[in-house]
């Protein structure tokens, strides 16, 4: 079945792949958790799906496959899978039938498309905030002006077009509409999970979500995404249909976006956007709300930054008492009257104030709750914030889970079979520190915390399910807390099938261990200087992967000035157009910081240099991750190693891996922080990286850089 797949896709037989799908249908057949690491050019999408298609139709077990990032989730759907599909179906007694589920938000509200909604405000809590989760999973077309943003006249003309194209779609969802529109013009023709109408819907039959739904219920393979197990994993797990296996792809990211859907923020601007919707679309008076609003935001801004080790300071802890008492009252008033007769409109929008409201309430419910009081939610107070899309000085308060490990193996885990699987599974060469993480392993200190974080974005999706679907944030009101009976850890087995490649002939790991160990200053002019020498050799082509957009930023300044290359840095655009620039151009280079460490594939001649400024430890002051490092050593063991070396070795071993992307590519991954060699942790942190030929000889590297951009120029002259 696997060759047959294969072939369809044009592709050549690997024994990895097959050494996987072997270990998938064991699992599959025993029903223990495998997990399997399956490196770069192994083609894991076919070495999963094969065997998870034929269980799923000859055992009655319906299968759902979660993917990181909605781009690959298209990847499955549109590709993968339905080849797979038609290339088994001769083998099986019936033709399997597969479905695609996604986030409420994502698909288009025929109700709202048709006036049932009021329309959002100008200046609403999403433009003061920044851009929607999941924004970045959808770029918008041109004349959406600078970073996807619309002026009046083009958010018009975006809505017009969405309107045209609901008529015509026959699934509502929002990757079918090409090329895409801004996250605001997508707000006017969609509705979230919670303010959905439901039943009383009078388009409820034509709903594209429910639809979605439906299928989803009666298919043998459902894919979706790491959003909607990070709902699942909150206590909601009628999000996903009824499973009996699951499949994590790019397992790695899975505990980073559960923790990220689990994450409820609140500050005085939330409270204050819920109660004008209710005054406006419930024509409820908010008086008690308006003062508690104003009274948490004068809190806030008295209160210092950071993590409150010590659970909410008293002052701040009232303030947000007195929000949630006010958002209990408001809701009573808001409740509709059983037998009064209401417009449609009205409806629509007493649905949004309601759910604005009910958001506020649970938040700031779970904010002064228990889980907080016992350290189970780690909270600290945040001031503007990083990139773009943050309005410098506004305080907002953040909640998130200690640990994830207890959700996931409770939620996700227990009582099926999983299979999670990524081409950086392994750690400082052991699947333990990732088994921790999703409460795979039975150590108690550890295990039960799950003081094993990954890398990953830090903004979960906008995926909800109505009516099973927690609130923004709500969903982790107790996310800390030990679930009653949990489940013991479930037997698991590690399997590394390796990659194709021979990366010791295919690329150098130079460590410039004569640079000074990097400070506190975003670049040196040491590094600069190494840099400028690396690059050149190169001849541009270079990936360059830094730790902060400080850093990035001053970097690219500085080679534009010194070099001949162009020089791209991450915010000059949007990322896929620069992506596309720099796979167009064989003398360009990129600089950028987390998008760039995971998500990139751009093979051949054009990126012969990945630079690593410094290992990419975790700041210091993280919230989330620092309260995890102490927990660990409250038990006796490593905080340090458990956490931040763990995230470094998967954010090195994600970054290394941006180099080799066929059996063609050749180049250098060099890492500008002596530490790698010199510290007792660097031996973890280089056997987690693609094992290349290791260095740290300059010369070497740069006479071997130079003769590779030779190599390659030379069809080019001919």
């Amino acid at each position: 079945m696997l060759d047959g797949a294969v072939d369809a896709l044009g592709g050549r037989r690997r024994e990895g792949q097959h050494e996987m799908a072997r270990a998938v249908a064991r699992a599959l057949e025993t029903g223990e958790h495998l997990l399997v690491q399956a490196g770069t050019g192994t083609g894991k999408s076919l070495g999963y799906l094969v065997p998870a298609v034929r269980h799923a139709v000859l055992a009655d077990e319906r299968v759902v496959v979660s993917t990181a990032t909605l781009a690959l989730q298209r990847q499955v759907m549109t590709r993968d899978l339905p080849l797979v599909a038609e290339a088994v179906a001769p083998h099986l007694p019936r033709a399997p039938q597969i479905a695609l589920l996604k986030g409420w938000h994502n698909y288009v509200c025929l109700q709202k498309v048709a006036g049932g909604y009021p329309q959002d405000e100008p200046g609403t809590l999403f433009d003061a905030l920044g851009e929607a989760p999941g924004a970045a999973d959808h770029p918008a077309g041109e004349g959406a002006g600078s970073g996807g943003r619309s002026g009046v006249g083009d958010l018009g003309r975006h809505v017009v077009r969405l309107r045209e194209w609901a008529a015509e779609t026959e699934t509502g969802d929002r990757d079918d509409l090409v090329p895409g529109v801004p996250d605001r013009a997508w707000r006017q023709v969609s509705v979230t999970a919670m303010e959905c109408l439901g039943p009383k819907c009078p388009l409820v039959d034509d709903c594209f979500p429910e639809r979605a739904r439906a299928r989803s219920r009666e298919a043998d393979v459902v894919v979706t995404n790491h959003a909607m197990l990070g709902i699942a994993a909150g206590g909601s797990p009628g999000v996903l249909p009824e499973h009996d296996v699951l499949v994590v792809d790019e397992a790695h990211e899975l505990v980073d976006r559960v923790t990220a859907q689990a994450t409820a923020e609140l500050s005085a601007a939330t409270v204050e956007h819920a109660a004008r919707l209710a005054r406006r679309h419930g024509g409820v008076p908010t008086t008690d709300l308006d003062v508690a609003g104003q009274d948490l935001g004068a809190a806030l801004a008295e209160a210092p930054e950071g993590r409150f080790r010590d659970g909410l300071p008293a002052g701040l802890a009232a303030s947000v008492a007195a929000v949630r008492d006010a958002a209990r009252g408001l809701l009573t008033v808001l409740r509709p009257d059983p037998g009064a007769t209401v417009a449609p409109t009205a409806e629509g929008g007493r649905k949004m104030a309601t759910s604005a409201v009910l958001t506020v309430f649970e938040i700031a419910e779970r904010m002064t709750g228990d889980a907080v009081r016992d350290g189970r939610d780690v909270v600290w107070c945040a001031r503007g914030g990083e990139g773009w899309g943050r309005s410098a000085g506004v305080s907002r308060l953040h909640a998130a889970p200690l640990a994830v490990a207890g959700l996931v193996r409770t939620h996700l885990l227990a009582g099926r079979s999983a299979v999670l699987t990524s081409a950086t599974l392994t750690l400082g060469g052991s699947f333990a520190p990732l088994a921790r993480s999703v409460g795979l392993d039975g150590a108690p200190a550890l295990a039960d915390a799950g003081f094993a974080p990954v890398a990953g974005s830090a903004a979960g999706a906008d995926a909800v399910a109505r009516g099973t679907e927690p609130r923004p944030g709500a969903a982790a009101a107790g996310a800390g807390a030990a679930t009653p009976a949990e489940p013991p850890p479930a037997p698991w087995t590690g399997v590394d099938v390796g990659s194709p490649f021979d990366y010791a002939r295919a690329g150098i790991l130079y460590i410039a261990r004569h640079l000074p160990a990097p400070g506190r200053e975003p670049t040196t002019d040491a590094q600069l200087d190494e840099i400028a020498a690396l690059v050149e050799a190169a001849g541009g082509a270079t990936l360059g992967l830094f730790s902060s957009r400080r850093a990035a930023v001053a970097a690219a300044e500085a080679m534009r000035e010194r070099l001949d290359v162009p020089v791209l840095c991450q915010g000059d655009d949007q990322l896929p157009t620069l992506v596309a620039r720099f796979a167009a151009d064989d003398a360009t280079c990129l600089f950028g910081t987390l998008s760039l460490w995971q998500g990139v594939d751009v093979p051949g001649r054009t990126c012969r240099l990945v630079l690593v400024d410094r290992i990419p430890f975790p700041r210091p002051d993280d919230p989330v991750r620092s309260a995890r490092t102490e927990a660990v050593e409250r038990a006796g063991g490593n905080g340090f190693m458990a956490v931040s070396a763990t995230h470094a070795a998967l954010m090195l071993a994600q970054g290394a891996g941006r180099l080799v992307r066929t059996d063609t590519d050749r180049g250098v991954v060099a890492v500008l922080d002596p530490r790698l060699a010199t510290a007792r942790y660097g031996t973890f942190l280089a056997r987690s990286m693609p094992p290349f030929w290791q260095t740290t000889d300059g010369d070497v590297v740069r006479s071997a850089l130079r003769r590779l951009a030779a190599q390659e120029a030379a069809p080019a002259v001919g």
